[in-house]
């Protein structure tokens, strides 16, 4: 886990989460690029997940952590985003489920309705959680079907 390179962003809401995250991320040796308002003004949450996924897609950053209030809006967002897999997670379960059976490339989470201390939580499980391969992967390659705008029903292995 330790040494990635990561984008972290977010909007107003999620600034203290991402400055929080970020701190400690970095004192654990991971680099960090940062998509946040340093100031805490308002800002619009797909700004932030289009700069965040396109530094994931494009190999800049190997995962990608994006805060706003709920983390739906940033989650809708980085989805548009051609080759991210990123998951809305509340819990440490919903965050190794997204690595290990989704291949989840960044991660959304609410910073108004997770406490930091289990946002620490679901950042360490999701870091840390290797995606499973095997079937999931035959799974993964019918959602990059999808992206391309071909049938997964024709992905069979």
């Amino acid at each position: 886990m330790n040494g990635l390179r990561l984008a972290i962003g977010g909007d107003h809401r999620g600034a203290d989460a991402v400055k929080h995250v970020v701190e400690r991320l970095r004192k654990l040796g991971h680099e960090t690029e940062v998509f946040a308002p340093a100031d805490g003004k308002s800002c619009d949450y797909p700004d932030q997940a289009w700069r965040v996924g396109k530094a994931v897609a494009a190999g800049e950053a190997r995962f990608g952590l994006l805060f706003c209030g709920s983390g739906v809006g940033m989650c809708i967002a980085a989805n548009k985003v051609p080759g991210i897999r990123a998951a809305l997670v509340h819990d440490e379960i919903t965050a190794e489920m997204s690595r290990s059976h989704n291949d989840a490339n960044i991660v959304c989470i609410s910073a108004d309705l997770i406490a930091i201390g289990l946002i620490d939580k679901i950042v360490d499980t999701w870091l840390k959680t290797e995606f499973e391969g095997g079937r999931h992967g035959r799974r993964v390659r019918k959602i990059q079907a999808i992206e391309a705008g071909h049938d997964p029903t024709t992905i069979t292995e």
